[in-house]
């Protein structure tokens, strides 16, 4: 197995000489590639664009929406992974615009990482009905699915905005102009359902990809991979992660996603409808779906396309269009301290990843 020096050589000796751009589907891979500094490593013809690999930076405004009218409205308990507590909703300046905001207004909030902590609560305290907003990809999303396949406590409750991640990459291949000439596959998604997932990017659309884990060797070894197919013109779907990623991926998770959710057509924001992309709880869990045992507290205005706040890009850097730093309000109405856009919010956000890595110079070009 070669180190990461030695696939950055390997890399370097390809000698490609026109410009490439590279898309990762994944926050950890944005994260790796932005802290160990590849972006100035590899040649300087080839670009790695950040994509769609942000659960908390496309959930639904809406959805975000409802958990905060849940909490602050209904006798319950709400958890939720950390990042959600801080994403914001455009509500008038004296309404609670995030999960935090709701929490100091008086709402029984809590931060969890994993449904297990759900469960926890929900058996330390039977007497209070425990909402989970679920909000995630594959990743977070099948152990949700295991949850409850496996019987969840009565009074635990799902509020769910699970995504999947590859509809997305297919929507951007069908567009007239995709941005990008071959694809970094996500590892862990892949874990979980699959690397087959990612064959239709050969298959269909004929450009390279390759399933990368998340130390800077793995990165590289996909690079290399995509850059070798396309120079000798040989396409493939390259497992660059063996070690973790099977065929099939895991045939529990897998099977439990399909037992206890559907697949629909579904919302991202600040991008619209994308076909065949979200989970969501089949009727047979009703009685855990937070969307039918209380009253609707959606609101159907807030489902148009480009429900980011006033002035963030998010959308266009979600979907690799445009730099985090190309963003008008990078670095300037928005930082990690108060953010504004759902990018800057998570730890798996473009913007908050650039940020973090040192990358402070707004280049907004009107």
């Amino acid at each position: 197995m070669k180190d990461a020096a030695q696939w950055l050589a390997a890399l370097r000796e390809l000698d490609f000489e026109r410009p490439v751009r590279i898309m990762n589907v994944c926050g950890g891979h944005e994260r790796s590639i932005s802290l160990a500094g590849l972006r100035t490593a590899i040649p300087e013809n080839i670009e790695l664009i950040p994509g769609p690999g942000c659960p908390v930076c496309i959930c639904p405004e809406e959805d975000a929406y409802e958990a905060i009218q849940i909490a602050l409205n209904e006798d319950v308990i709400l958890v939720a992974f950390g990042d959600m507590l801080r994403v914001p909703v455009n509500v008038p300046k004296r309404e609670s615009r995030t999960l935090e905001q709701a929490k100091a207004a008086g709402a029984d909030i809590r931060p969890i990482a994993s449904p297990t902590e759900a469960v926890r609560i929900a058996n330390t305290d039977p007497g209070r009905t425990v909402v989970f907003f679920a909000a995630g990809f594959e990743t977070t999303t099948a152990p949700t699915a295991a949850m409850l396949a496996e019987g969840a406590p009565a009074n635990l409750l799902v509020l769910l905005s699970g995504r999947l991640t590859w509809p997305a990459v297919a929507m951007l291949l069908e567009s007239e102009a995709p941005g990008f000439d071959a694809l970094i596959a996500p590892g862990h998604v892949s874990t979980v359902m699959g690397p087959e997932e990612w064959q239709f990017v050969i298959d269909q659309h004929h450009l390279p990809a390759a399933v990368a884990g998340f130390r800077p060797d793995t990165l590289l070894a996909a690079m290399y991979s995509v850059l070798e197919q396309l120079k000798t013109g040989r396409r493939k779907l390259d497992n660059c992660y063996p070690e973790v990623v099977r065929p099939g991926g895991n045939r529990l998770a897998r099977q439990q996603l399909e037992e206890v959710m559907e697949v629909y057509d579904a919302n991202w924001r600040g991008v619209g409808i994308i076909p065949k992309s979200g989970f969501r709880l089949r009727e047979e869990y009703a009685a855990h779906d937070a969307r039918r045992v209380f009253r609707s507290y959606a609101d159907e205005s807030r489902k148009r396309v480009g429900e980011m706040p006033p002035g963030c890009d998010c959308a266009r850097v979600v979907l690799g269009k445009i730099y985090p730093n190309q963003c008008r309000l990078y670095g300037l109405g928005c930082t990690p301290r108060k953010p504004i856009g759902p990018c800057m919010v998570s730890d798996e956000g473009a913007c908050r990843i650039w940020w973090s890595s040192g990358y402070r110079e707004n280049k907004f070009v009107a």
